[in-house]
């Protein structure tokens, strides 16, 4: 996931998201740097705008966040530790399908 933040702020503050880039923003984040998942990620990144794929990500994040609520009902009736545990696997599931749109 740290990859993927890392490129994400390479583009927030309009520089190229490449191989380089990454690995340092990652090392100077104290990151043991793994160059395949570097390459990996850059590789998947080329030619996708990443402007437009966050632009979706926020535009599908209203609908997955009405998911959860849909399913209030059914968790109200279980135990309050296991409402937390539900709440941060759904967040979690949510946030890996927008990230899913950044590889296309």
């Amino acid at each position: 996931m740290e990859y993927i933040y890392a490129a994400l702020l390479l583009h927030n503050a309009g520089k190229a998201v490449t191989e380089d880039a990454v690995t340092a923003v990652l090392q100077a984040a104290g990151i043991e740097v793994n160059e395949a998942r570097v390459k990996a990620l850059v590789a998947a990144l080329e030619g996708v705008d990443i402007e437009e794929a966050i632009s979706k990500a926020a535009f599908a994040a209203p609908a997955a966040a009405a998911a959860p609520a849909a399913a209030a009902p059914a968790a109200e009736e279980a135990p309050a530790a296991e409402e937390e545990e539900e709440e941060e696997d759904t967040s979690e599931e949510d946030g890996m399908a927008g990230l899913g749109a950044l590889f296309g």
